[in-house]
């Protein structure tokens, strides 16, 4: 998450969702209130773009017992944005001032047939949903470059890299020219290897565990083995029998 970002839209939302106090009007009681000082359509509008940022940050914001503002519209809104503010800032200025010391992975460097399938069900919190998708798109992109839809996934892939020679419709993908060599055979032996062990120990538990998600970082891992797969078939040559 771009924190800073978020931390600016949490802010205007604040601004745009101001409100201020109606006390009673002459000769009553009791009817006393608050109202937006901008027009309700901008505040909503706003709080489009907050609501999906506060799930992100505190995914119980709607349910937390949290003292009531009374008669304040949208209270349960800027009570989470002022909170969701301060987690946010103090993550970041723990980042900025002691850092991890790691590299970070992010998440659109990765294959475009990857993350281009994912962006929506990721911003929404859908980690095993997108794992999934871009397990079938990178599927989808072999079946169209090899020509092929008698077989799919683990099955295309493995017969694909498969360092014998290509046959009638069994078309080759092939990262290197055949040498002979021993890094030929190793390339594309651990390349039809690779494509076996992510759609059998990836694809295959999350197509059956629909009712597990996955956590964001470890969804992100399955994302980038996806996308060293996909850039493997894109990168490699087709080659077919005579």
């Amino acid at each position: 998450m771009n924190k800073e970002w978020a931390i600016a839209k949490l802010k205007a939302f604040l601004v745009t969702a101001r409100v201020t106090y109606v006390p009673d009007g002459p000769n009553t009681i009791g009817f006393w209130g608050y109202k937006f000082d901008q027009p309700k359509p901008e505040v909503q509008a706003s709080a489009q773009i907050v609501e999906q940022i506060l799930d992100r940050v505190l995914p119980d914001w709607q349910t937390a017992e949290w003292e009531k503002a009374a008669r304040q519209p949208m209270w349960r809104h800027r009570e989470a944005a002022h909170r969701a503010i301060a987690l946010l800032e103090a993550e970041q200025e723990l980042q900025e001032n002691l850092g991890s010391g790691a590299p970070q992975l992010d998440a659109s460097t990765l294959h475009p047939w990857v993350w281009d399938s994912v962006q929506g069900l990721w911003s929404s919190g859908h980690f095993r949903e997108a794992v999934g998708a871009a397990a079938r798109a990178v599927n989808a992109q072999a079946q169209a470059k090899l020509e092929r839809r008698d077989a799919s996934e683990a099955k295309l892939l493995s017969d694909a890299f498969s360092t014998t020679a290509p046959v009638p419709g069994h078309p080759r993908l092939r990262l290197s020219a055949n040498d002979g060599g021993d890094t030929f055979r190793n390339r594309h032996d651990g390349a039809g290897n690779y494509a076996r062990g992510v759609y059998a120990a990836i694809r295959n538990p999350i197509a059956h565990e629909e009712d597990e998600e996955l956590v964001e970082n470890e969804a992100l891992e399955q994302l980038a083995a996806f996308s060293i797969l996909a850039r493997w078939v894109d990168t490699a040559t087709v080659e077919k029998a005579g």
